[in-house]
Order: structure tokens, then sequence, then C-alpha cells
């Protein structure tokens, strides 16, 4: 068992429950600029964070991964400073501009601005304890993403310059917020990007279940074994939104930890909910939460796609229903796959609506825009024919109701829609999930209040 190469502050200072050798690649950094800094020239200037290999026109000074470079453009000009990772796509992801190189002060500064959004501004102290601390390129910390759990911080890398730096910036982020336990992690998908392999980091005696609160609710949240812990903060104004507007018989698919059902079932008017998820480690943690606040809920075990032709063929309906999946499309290369999964399952769910009943529905997806998202829901609305499977369909490719457009399989001879939608709001992420205009991936999730008619 292994140490990072220095100890972190706070309360916990014995060595890592888990650890992998940190040896060359994996060697922690400081925060503050080297002496000899390398530059890496662009063919052309962009706002945007995230720069791309193919966007770098010249490398000087041998930089190694993970080096923080100097950038400039292709007049020679200073443009600022960025992390730099010939082993990545994303071979360059810009920190600062201007002249100056940014430092340790530098690193405190910008922590200090993401806590500052939360607990001054946001008073998010008032309504919870759990919040995304750090939003990545949001907060100017391209690659990285920080989540408070009361007092541990859940800790996601997306680029192996922030893996190494981690040790300081969790140095910094204990002595900014107290927290006394951490775990940092990064996809196996994101370590093959970047180039490195590293298990999940664990401080000692770190809790594997923390407990939260939200809109006075409880919420167990699981640190080592949940799906990115199960409990998404994103949607903490949705649940609470969701709860003043349901009502009667409840449906939440990919129920995860129970937020969406539990807030309907104690804060809202709902008499009957039930609650649906294919993870069992999920249900279980949802089970748990549901006894702690007391609410009453029907928890299956199931598919969402299969769950919904069942409930079709058994011609059941409810009046509000919750339709929150996973990620469906995580890269370029299942957009088609992932746009089709969010057709059927939307086609499936409206189905399930009583007349005149409320549809949220919502994608996690930042590949998939806020305008295709709705086309495709709109389409969705038309009749269909109950698929034999996800991915079965093709998804229109025009408005069904547009100009010369084709009619949707399955419509009515008349051409009139099966459901007419009113779309009643668009939301997205809770506040501290800060939206950056240089990087408009940073605005993923997407959310539609729907009567459906």
């Amino acid at each position: 068992m292994q140490r990072l190469d220095a100890s972190v502050s706070g309360p916990d200072t014995e060595p890592l429950r888990r650890n992998v050798p940190l040896r060359g690649i994996l060697t922690q950094r400081s925060l503050e600029p080297p002496a000899n800094i390398a530059e890496v020239q662009l063919r052309a200037m962009k706002f945007h964070p995230l720069v791309f290999k193919k966007m770098v026109r010249v490398v000087g000074g041998d930089p190694q991964p993970g080096d923080l470079v100097r950038v400039r453009d292709k007049r020679n000009t200073v443009y600022g400073y960025g992390l730099y990772n010939p082993r990545s796509t994303i071979a360059l992801r810009m920190l600062s501009l201007g002249e100056k190189p940014p430092a340790e002060e530098w690193w405190k500064e910008c922590l200090r601005r993401a806590h500052g959004l939360r607990r001054s501004i946001l008073k998010l102290d008032e309504v919870t304890s759990a919040c995304r601390l750090v939003h990545s390129e949001a907060d100017g910390l391209p690659g990285l993403v920080v989540d408070w759990f009361s007092d541990t911080l859940s800790i996601e890398v997306f680029s192996l310059s922030m893996f190494q730096r981690i040790e300081s910036i969790l140095k910094l982020l204990c002595d900014l917020c107290g927290a006394s336990h951490w775990r940092v992690a990064a996809d196996p998908s994101v370590q093959s990007l970047e180039g490195f392999r590293s298990s999940t980091l664990m401080s000692p005696r770190m809790p594997g279940r923390v407990q939260v609160e939200e809109h006075q609710l409880k919420f167990e949240v699981d640190l080592e074994e949940g799906h990115k812990t199960g409990f998404f903060c994103d949607q903490r104004d949705n649940r609470l939104r969701f709860a003043q507007m349901c009502r009667g018989e409840v449906l939440d698919l990919c129920c995860y930890s129970g937020g969406f059902a539990i807030h309907a079932s104690r804060l809202g008017k709902a008499q009957k909910v039930t609650a649906v998820d294919l993870d069992e480690d999920a249900l279980a943690v949802a089970r748990r939460n549901a006894g702690i606040n007391k609410a009453r809920i029907d928890f299956v075990h199931a598919d969402a796609f299969e769950i919904l032709r069942d409930l079709i063929r058994q011609k059941r309906s409810f009046d509000s229903v919750v339709l929150d999946p996973p990620k469906l499309i995580r890269s370029r290369e299942e957009v088609a796959r992932g746009r089709t999964k969010y057709f059927d399952l939307n086609r499936l769910a409206m189905q399930v609506v009583r007349p005149g009943g409320l549809l949220l529905t919502c994608s996690c997806s930042g590949l998939l825009q806020e305008e295709e998202f709705v086309r495709i829901v709109h389409a969705a609305s038309w009749q269909p024919p109950l698929a034999e499977g996800p991915g079965t369909s093709t998804v229109p490719l025009h408005r069904p109701d547009g100009p010369g457009s084709p009619r949707p399989e399955g419509a009515t001879s008349a051409g009139a829609p099966r459901r007419t939608l009113q779309i009643l709001a668009r939301t997205g992420a809770a506040p501290d999930h800060p939206i950056s205009p240089d990087c408009p991936e940073t605005q993923y999730l997407k959310a539609l209040w729907l009567r459906v008619s």
C-alpha cells in the first residue's frame, strides 16, 4: 500500500486505503509553474477551453504529458496557459489567459470563487448538504468535478493533468470547506483516452455511505458502489418542482436512489408512487432512503423499456410520470443509437400518461442539444406501433407536422398525433452546475415539462 508523495491536510492523514504506484506519469506535481515552461502554438484561436490535437501547430520545448505550457496564437503572441497531454485527443486544456502563468494562488482563487458561489450567492447551505462544488470548465478548472456530500468530497477527474495535481488540489479543498473525507475516481474510459491507469483513491476511514439533507428530506449517498453515488445534485430543483406539480398516481422511471419518488411522496400530492430501476444496488439504497423518510413507495426491479411495454399491454396509466434515464450518448459514435433510444423511451412513456397528465422527461447526454431533444420528444408523440425492443425504430428526420414532412410510421389515417403535447417549461441543472458560454458542453442536462393530452 503506497501513499501519494505528500500527505493531505485535514482530519485524515493516514495512508490511502486504495492506491496504485505513482511512478513516472502519475507522479504528483506542484501547482507552482516550472522554471522552464514549454510552448505550444495553435493554428487558430478559439475561446473554447478544450483544444483538440489537430489544432496544435507547433510544439516547442519537449513538453511531457500533463505539463503546464505557454500557448501562443499563429502570430506568436502569448494567448495564455494550459495543461498539455499529447496522448489525448484533447491535447490542451486552457487554464488562464494573459502573460502571467497560473501559480498556486491562482488555483486557490479559482476554488475560493467556486466555493463562494455555492455558499454566499446561491446559499445552498439553507436547503441542502449536497452540491456540486466544482463544475469543470464552467468554474475554470477543466477536467475536474467535485461534489460535496456533507463532510465528504467526491471528486471525478477527466484529465491526466488534473490527476497529477490532485493531492495539492485536495489540500486546498480540505482547507477551504473543512471536509473530513474524500474519494478520487477517474472513469476507465477517461483513463484510456488520457493514457493512464489508476484505481479509486480514498481517504482513511472514509465511510462507504454518508447521509445528506435536501429540502428537509434525508438521503443516503453510496460513495463506494453507487453509479456516480446514485444521488445527482443537478436534479435538486427539478425534484422539488416535480413534487409541487405531481398528483395522483406517480411513476418514477430510472429512479436511482429514489430522489424524485421520495420528493413526490413526502412533499407532493402523490397518492401512490411506483419507482423503477434496473440496478439492484441502486434500488437497495432507494428503499433505505424511503424508510428514512417514511415514504410509502412501490419499488420495482425492471428494465424501463420492458416495464413500459408491460404497462401498456395491461392498459395501466399514471397521472404524473418522470423519465430520467442514464446518459444514453457517451461518444459521437453513439449519437444515432442514443437518439433512437430516447425516441423509443419517450414514445412508450407517453402511452402510460393519463390524458392531461404530467410527463417530466430528461436527458443528461451533453452531445444531444436541447432543440434536438425537443424534436425527438415531439416526434415520439405521434402514434407508434408497440416496438419489440429498443433501437428498432427510426427517428423521423423532420418535424412530423412540418410542411412536406413524411407521416411517421403508425400515424393515424387522418394524420393526427396520438398525443398532443404542451411544453410547460424547459429546465436544466441546478445553478451549482453553472454554464460556460465558451463551453456549451457544460449545459448537458435537459428537462422538458410536458402536459400530455
